[in-house]
This record gives C-alpha cells, sequence and structure tokens, in this order.
C-alpha cells in the first residue's frame, strides 16, 4: 500500500518541474540572461575563469524538455556546469539580436542559421580567446548536437573544461568518453 501511495504522489507531484521562460524555452539558475553581445560574454565568463557556452534550443522540443528534466536537474552535472560555464541561451527561432564574434548582429534565428546549427538542443563550446573575425560556429572547440545523457553530458563538459581538445593523446571526446565509462565501472553505457 505504501508503495502505491508512493508511486502515486511521484506522478501526481514529479520531483522536477521545468521552468519555462516567456520564449517557452526551459531555464536553469545557470543560464545567463545578457545582451547577447558573444564578445562581452566571452570577456565576463574570462573574468570569472569560467568557458562561454552558447546553448541554442526552441520552444516545444522534446530532447531540450528531457535534458532539462533528466539531466540538467541532476546536481552532479547542474553543479559542473554552474561552476566551470558561463551559459548563454539562444532561442532557435527567436529575435533577439545578437552580436557575433565578427561582429555581424543579427536575430537568434539567423545567428543559428548562419552557424548551421539545425538540431536543438546544440551547445557551442567557446575557447577563451576568439579572433574577431571569427564566427562562434568557427571558433567552438566543440559542438553537442542534440540530447545525451547524464554521463555522456558531464563528460563533454569535463573534457572541454580541462582542456582535452588540446592534448597530442589521440584521445578524442569518443575515446575519452569511453574511458570513463570503463572507469565508472558501473555497467552503464552512459
Amino acid at each position: 500500500m505504501k508503495r502505491l501511495i508512493a508511486l502515486l504522489l511521484l506522478v501526481a507531484f514529479p520531483a522536477f518541474s521545468a521552468t519555462l521562460g516567456d520564449d517557452g524555452l526551459h531555464k536553469q539558475d545557470w543560464m545567463r540572461d545578457t545582451f547577447k553581445d558573444l564578445s562581452e560574454d566571452l570577456a565576463e565568463a574570462n573574468a570569472e575563469g569560467k568557458r562561454l557556452v552558447v546553448m541554442v534550443e526552441q520552444r516545444g522540443c522534446i530532447y531540450c524538455d528531457k535534458m532539462h528534466k533528466e539531466v540538467f536537474s541532476r546536481e552532479d552535472v547542474s553543479s559542473y556546469i554552474r561552476d566551470n560555464f558561463f551559459v548563454v541561451q539562444i532561442n532557435l527561432h527567436g529575435d533577439t539580436e545578437i552580436t557575433d564574434f565578427d561582429g555581424e548582429v543579427l536575430s537568434e534565428k539567423d545567428a543559428a542559421r548562419r552557424w548551421g546549427l539545425l538540431f536543438t538542443p546544440s551547445i557551442l563550446f567557446l575557447p577563451e580567446d576568439v579572433e574577431s573575425d571569427e564566427t562562434a560556429q568557427s571558433a567552438a572547440v566543440a559542438l553537442m548536437p542534440g540530447a545525451f545523457g547524464a554521463g555522456t553530458t558531464l563528460d563533454m563538459f569535463t573534457w572541454v573544461n580541462e582542456k582535452r581538445y588540446e592534448l597530442d593523446s589521440g584521445e578524442d571526446f569518443q575515446r575519452y568518453h569511453a574511458r570513463r565509462i570503463q572507469e565508472r565501472a558501473n555497467g552503464s553505457t552512459d
């Protein structure tokens, strides 16, 4: 009987309730509300000792919903992002103006099109230094296209934060992630 009551409570009152903004996008407390001038955002991220991330999402995206409810809601993932990253959210179909690193001012939807982003969520990871003639897409050190489980997501954020893309070890992200799965040794592929 107690199990039935607990199950009914979980269904009636889920543990995570996604916060949706006026734009219909999920909001996390570690997302930054900026003027979306990427050069300024990069400078602010650097001043805080964090890495700049541009997260592209859209209203009604079932994969974005999954990421926010199942991955970003986990304290280990959320705290790692909060402690190490400066996250700017972009709406795939939005009209808010963005200033790209090369100075071009365009709407969120035009920026996403310019960067060749077709799927949501898409997460662009930026280096600490970006040349003034580069776009966010051309400067990115990594792109995470789509929804992944918590292990993959945390491994990607860790791989970028530790600058493993700069190592001359031959361990690209996929090899790093495979190694991390084995190190976790919990039988999970994620």
